[in-house]
């Protein structure tokens, strides 16, 4: 793809958010496109929500658990960029006002308390830099229409960044199993699933692993502060007005999150 193209894209795809409105797949138009270009066009897209007073705060990991990959018909994990329009809280919950079609994904957050930089990052590393971590929800909402994405789509769309928020429980990850501490996910009350850290990548730590080195070689480090969602251990759960969804980590701590107002779709 041509920049022009590329940044056509990412303005189209920024647009669509703003606008609470979604498009067509890109794969659909551009039979072409490649990841490399998709990460381009996320770049740009992120780029202008930046221009518009967002921050970047923290990076996700997205497609890394065996029920979101079949669900989307993805086979490979990918990324985005977190920016501080996409922090909720406990306390306020989800506005789904501001969202289009979205989808809530129960997982682990990292917080870093230094650099972490790669390529050469390994699990010993990711321990070392991660001040804690915390349950926590992320609710992807894509601007493809109907959630028909393949993986360029994906990826150009910001890895379907909707917004995220983490529990208040602070575990260390030097004290806590994360391959085999369980999770389980409750919707209004009733039990809807349950998983363990292993679903991700053999562990959410090889999650972040992946991505720090992954972005190391695109020049792109992880900063001390920021915040990484290392990849959904449920399947991923659509949301409307009214809904209360509760994650439990075993050893550490819940996250809630209460939704509501009425999505654009």
């Amino acid at each position: 793809m041509t920049p022009e193209l590329i940044q056509g894209c990412g303005d189209e795809l920024f647009d669509a958010w703003r606008e609470r409105r979604v498009i067509s797949p890109l794969l659909e138009r551009f039979p072409d496109i490649t990841t490399t270009d998709a990460y381009a066009i996320s770049l740009r897209m992120v780029a202008r929500r930046v221009q518009a007073g967002e921050a970047i705060v923290g990076k996700k990991i997205g497609v890394t658990s065996k029920p979101v990959q079949d669900m989307l018909g993805v086979y490979e994990p990918d990324f985005g960029q977190l920016t501080s329009g996409m922090v909720c809280t406990e306390a306020d919950g989800v506005d789904l006002n501001q969202m289009i079609q979205p989808k809530a994904e129960a997982e682990l957050a990292f917080v870093l308390e230094r650099d972490l930089i790669g390529p050469g990052i390994t699990a010993t590393d990711v321990i070392r830099a991660t001040a804690y971590v915390s349950p926590c929800f992320e609710i992807v909402d894509s601007r493809i229409k109907d959630w028909k994405i393949k993986i360029q789509d994906t990826v150009a769309d910001n890895a379907s960044c909707g917004v995220f928020l983490l529990g208040d429980a602070k575990g260390d990850p030097r004290k806590l199993d994360l391959q085999l501490a369980g999770m389980a996910l409750q919707r209004n009350g009733a039990l809807h699933s349950t998983s363990v850290g292993a679903a991700v990548q053999g562990s959410p730590i090889n999650a972040v692993v992946w991505l720090a080195n992954t972005l190391g070689r695109l020049g792109l480090p992880f900063r001390a502060g920021e915040i990484i969602l290392s990849g959904s251990q449920s399947p991923l759960l659509p949301v409307t007005d009214g809904d209360d969804l509760v994650c439990t980590i075993g050893g550490f701590g819940t996250c809630r999150a209460r939704f509501h107002g009425k999505t654009a779709v």
